[in-house]
């Protein structure tokens, strides 16, 4: 019997040893610790900033933005929405939703609210409730682990690749890497891996082995599931997007993290984005700024280190899970693909490229999702499409973006010109405790009433 994803990751290393993601070393001195640090402007909704070890409020470090904050009316309604999962609600009675959820929106490439709520560590191991003086508050500026969120950025690495001429995203994934061997293998080409219709399962085997080379061997020789086509069928696959950051690892010969910040992160100046966080941060912003997720895994509280197991072992850093963020630096990438594929004057990728990534590759194919039965295959390369269940009445057609199983989001509306981020640590202490989905919905909705189609600041 096969189990759904939230079933095998919460059954621990101690009973499975193929774990999934949901739904990540960089030197010290090659990333900087500190960031400008300017007051939040007048009208931003920035609840929740956490007070400085000097004891005066906490300031938040920004990422680049298009243009400075807009006041707007409905920031306190998100927060309020918010504020409602902290405990438990009608949907969720046993726990709450999360320890604490940030929350932003940007409009027309303007931020219009930041909000945090809640904590960011709530819990020790065990889980043990903490005492309130050493619990830490959830700011604007916390730093969650993104889970499959590190999707849509292996996506752009990967496409960039195909940009420079160097991957052809018809061609057979085994023409780039050979380790990629198995019955019907053959016929999977780079953008299946994208679109999820590869028939690759969900997770991969990578326990038992000694070496990190051996444990890439298996992923990559994971086989397809019985019976499946390639090319035919929506199966989400967390072992589809290993594949493509492994096969962006061979083909610009830097290991994934390292394309990240170059590629990506440093030309977009986004500091606080990474693979394993605690590498490269100070240790004030590793006690300050890192959100919590399991605090009863065979692994002990994690904070700072990934909550996806096969990652975990893969050293934190692989295509599907890994990366570190913050909400303003994810609502970069959401503007950059809004965008066209530039940001700040700078062209990441072409065009051409972003519009059939968020095109729908898989019109017209079935969909098999244990877990969500009634889900569509809308999918581009390396984005979700037009998914109620976790964008409520901001899906469209064209609407994209993605979830990640700590209890994060990305959403972008292009209709309104609209960039959604809800970053939550649903997670802590025990990701079986409460479903994100309906957080995410109550929050896009709220946004969808807010923020027209056509209009430039919302209500």
């Amino acid at each position: 019997m096969s189990l759904p994803r939230r079933s095998l990751l919460g059954l621990g290393l101690a009973a499975v040893t193929a774990a999934v993601a949901g739904c990540d070393n960089q030197p010290h001195d090659r990333w900087p610790t500190r960031s400008p640090t300017p007051e939040a402007a007048p009208g931003t909704t920035t609840a929740g900033v956490s007070a400085s070890p000097g004891g005066t409020a906490g300031r938040v470090a920004v990422s680049p933005t298009s243009g400075p904050p807009v006041a707007v009316g409905y920031g306190p309604r998100v927060e309020t929405v918010l504020r409602r999962y902290l405990a438990p609600t009608r949907e969720n009675p046993d726990h709450p939703g999360y320890a604490g959820a940030v929350a932003l929106t940007q409009v027309a490439g303007r931020q219009q609210v930041l909000t945090a709520v809640g904590e960011a560590l709530r819990y020790d191991a065990g889980p043990v409730l903490l005492p309130a003086d050493k619990r830490v508050a959830m700011r604007p500026d916390s730093i969650f682990d993104l889970a499959s969120i590190t999707k849509v950025y292996t996506a752009i690495l990967l496409l960039q690749q195909v940009d420079a001429g160097r991957v052809d995203l018809a061609a057979p994934v085994v023409d780039y890497l050979p380790g990629f061997t198995g019955t019907g293998k053959s016929a999977v080409t780079v953008a299946m891996l994208l679109t999820h219709t590869s028939g690759l399962p969900v997770g991969a085997k990578v326990t038992g082995y000694s070496s990190d080379a051996e444990r890439w061997a298996t992923v990559l020789a994971t086989p397809l599931v019985s019976g499946a086509v390639p090319g035919t069928v929506f199966r989400y696959s967390s072992v589809g997007l290993m594949v493509a950051g492994r096969l962006v690892e061979k083909v610009t010969g830097q290991r994934l993290d390292q394309s990240l910040k170059t590629q990506l992160t440093d030309p977009l100046g986004l500091r606080w984005t990474g693979f394993n966080p605690n590498t490269w941060l100070s240790s004030t912003d590793r006690a300050t700024r890192l959100v919590a997720t399991d605090a009863r895994s065979s692994r002990g509280l994690l904070r700072g280190v990934v909550h996806d197991d096969v990652a975990n072992h893969l050293g934190g850093i692989a295509g599907h899970a890994g990366i570190f963020s913050t909400a303003q630096e994810v609502a970069v990438i959401g503007q950059l693909l809004l965008d066209g594929g530039t940001y700040n004057g700078r062209r990441i990728l072409a065009e051409s490229t972003v519009r059939r990534m968020l095109g729908n590759a898989n019109a017209g194919l079935p969909a098999v999702d244990p877990e969500r039965p009634n889900r569509t295959s809308d999918h581009g390369l390396g984005v979700v499409l037009h998914q109620p269940w976790f964008m409520g009445r901001l899906s469209s057609a064209a609407t994209f973006g993605h979830t990640g199983f700590t209890g994060t989001s990305l959403l972008v509306e292009p209709r309104r010109r609209l960039v959604l981020v809800l970053l939550t640590n649903r997670a802590h202490p025990n990701w079986s405790w409460a479903d994100p989905d309906p957080t995410r919905v109550d929050v896009a909705d709220v946004v969808a009433s807010a923020v027209r189609p056509g209009t430039r600041l919302g209500r």
